[in-house]
């Protein structure tokens, strides 16, 4: 299990780290198949492994769980072929075009009819809660598959008082100063991807890949644009790329850190995927910490 992408959430107020009350309030929001007229469905999963039948997961001080979604798949030109015939019909029958509310009824009619025939795909979303850092590491770089996350833990665990990780004006303001190859996260040093915008109407963009920042080509665009992303390197952790609303991509570890468990095996499932997990997320926490830091203390 290592992470690719994350978003973290702070949390404001302690969540309770007994691994018996977790399992309860999850499973009471375990997941279960869709049915027939179902078109989409979220509940807790299995986060270490589909043979460990266990909702909430605790290695050392962390609390992993794991989020499954399930949904049909109704292309839009499935959709538009079985429509087209029966718009026609119906504009016929009736004399005249059908209006757009018309037309709009039409379709989640056929919708509802197509679900029961539909394929289903599913996706799992993992995440862990660090008691000390006091965050949520969210194992997805969208908004929205995050913050579904949180509803759920939120209707299962009762109270989740969680807000993005970084302010994002003091993180807008060192993207800019990251770029310039100045005040980087301790134990980082630039990478060779960024991404800048215009902040004006026509939002103007401009993307490098695998390039030297600190060129004069790049940093002319410092002019009249904004860092939306730049990515940071470790030596020996890992590198990352970091957007303007705090959101983590394209994690990789170095292989001197995910190849330090192979002398372990695979006998022991859970041991194997316990010291994994710990050498993930001692990793990401110690950059998510770095990030945060330099955060904290930038004017």
């Amino acid at each position: 299990m290592w992470f690719k992408n994350v978003r973290v959430y702070k949390l404001s107020a302690p969540l309770s780290t007994d691994v018996a009350e977790w399992e309860q309030a999850l499973t009471e929001f375990k997941f279960t198949p869709l049915t027939a007229q179902e078109a989409v469905r979220t509940g807790f999963s299995f986060p270490l492994h589909h043979s460990i039948k266990q909702y909430c997961h605790q290695c050392e001080h962390l609390v992993f769980f794991a989020v499954k979604r399930q949904e049909k798949i109704l292309p839009a030109a499935v959709i538009n072929e079985e429509m087209q015939p029966k718009l026609e019909a119906m504009e016929q029958e009736k004399g005249r075009p059908l209006s757009r509310k018309e037309k709009q009824s039409l379709k989640e009619e056929l919708q509802l009819s197509l679900l029961p025939r539909a394929f289903s795909r599913s996706s799992l979303t993992q995440g862990y809660y660090d008691p000390q850092n006091q965050w949520l590491v969210i194992n997805t770089s969208s908004a929205g598959k995050a913050e579904d996350v949180l509803a759920l833990l939120r209707k299962a665990l009762g109270s989740l008082p969680a807000l993005p990780w970084l302010d994002n004006h003091k993180l807008n303001a060192s993207l800019q100063l990251w770029l310039q190859n100045q005040a980087l996260p301790q134990g980082f040093v630039q990478g060779s991807d960024a991404e800048l915008k215009a902040p004006d109407e026509e939002g103007a963009k401009v993307k490098f890949s695998n390039h030297l920042l600190t060129a004069d080509e790049v940093q002319s665009h410092l002019q009249d644009k904004l860092v939306t992303s730049i990515s940071l390197e470790q030596s020996e952790g890992l590198s990352l790329q970091i957007t303007d609303d705090g959101a983590i991509k394209r994690i990789k570890f170095h292989d001197l850190l995910t190849s330090q468990n192979d002398e372990l095996g695979w006998e022991d499932l859970t041991a194997r995927l316990d010291a994994d997990l710990m050498l993930m997320a001692a990793a990401l926490n110690k950059a998510l910490l770095s990030i945060s830091q330099q955060l904290s203390t930038a004017e």
